[in-house]
């Protein structure tokens, strides 16, 4: 089994809220098993995600990210001779989509897990199922790309994708999900207000962006609480939007959760 990128994390003081909103939105299967009082996880038929309760000393957001490999001790050997600085943390056995947690040459933590692992349940421990929206891709802001692009493609096995010449960007994929890596400078975000390195915004790919935005326009009018927050409204606002759409060609619709978590759209 390649590497698969196996779940997204949401930290939220609403994270029933931002369920609702992803199930309502994009069609995804929640957990019939997932705890009214922990984490709301849900799929895509491909990819896990999991909105968590914020708790005191965690900022809310897009925190962080999680794979499937073939062997888990073979990749805690890969992190150590790719960098012996890099360590992994032994998870708790409530967590159904991670045994370990590591992070990259740059800070971003991400899980790991493996398909035989005694944790795994719910939505990590089914078959794959066709969903019509889907995870597409997701992004990383950070300070070394090149490096940090190196560490998942020689460590994780992520693959390399072709990008124009002129492209700061590298893609790196697991045969279904690209993840985008792109680099970090304070001076992106003149005339609007600064976000640090780290995951910048998921991507979707829907059968129709109108379609979407048809029922965005109906579920926001059903329930006012599930609507997008506003993005790109206002003078700081709009220069962040034009930086999204700048910095990652791939989607062309781009919009936040009710929580603020940035989202692009692209066609199927």
């Amino acid at each position: 089994m390649p590497t698969k990128i196996n779940h997204l994390a949401i930290i939220s003081d609403s994270y029933a809220l931002e369920g609702k909103f992803y199930q309502s939105v994009f069609g995804t299967k929640v957990s019939p098993d997932s705890p009214p009082d922990g984490p709301v996880c849900f799929s895509d038929g491909y990819v896990g995600f999991n909105i968590n309760a914020r708790k005191s000393g965690r900022p809310a957001g897009f925190d962080h990210f999680g794979f499937d490999v073939e062997d888990i001790d073979l990749t805690i050997e890969r992190i150590a001779k790719f960098d012996p600085e890099l360590l992994v943390l032994k998870r708790p056995g409530s967590r159904q989509y991670a045994g370990y947690s590591g992070h990259d040459p740059d800070g971003n933590n991400f899980d790991l897990s493996q398909i035989d692992l005694e944790n795994r349940r719910d939505i990590y421990a089914e078959g794959e199922w066709s969903a019509q929206r889907t995870v597409d891709h997701f992004a990383l802001r950070t300070l070394h790309p090149e490096r940090v692009a190196a560490f998942y493609a020689d460590v994780l096995g992520l693959s390399p994708t072709n990008r124009p010449a002129d492209d700061k960007n590298h893609y790196l994929t697991d045969g279904r999900i690209t993840m985008v890596i792109m680099p970090w400078q304070i001076t992106d975000f003149a005339g609007t207000g600064i976000t640090r390195p780290g995951l910048d915004h998921i991507g979707f790919k829907v059968e129709s962006i109108d379609a979407v935005r048809q029922d965005i326009e109906r579920i926001s009018g059903s329930n006012p609480h599930l609507a997008p927050r506003a993005f790109g409204v206002g003078k700081e606002s709009k220069v962040r939007l034009e930086l999204a759409k700048a910095c990652c060609p791939i989607g062309t619709y781009h919009l936040a959760d009710p929580d603020g978590v940035l989202i692009d759209l692209c066609e199927a």
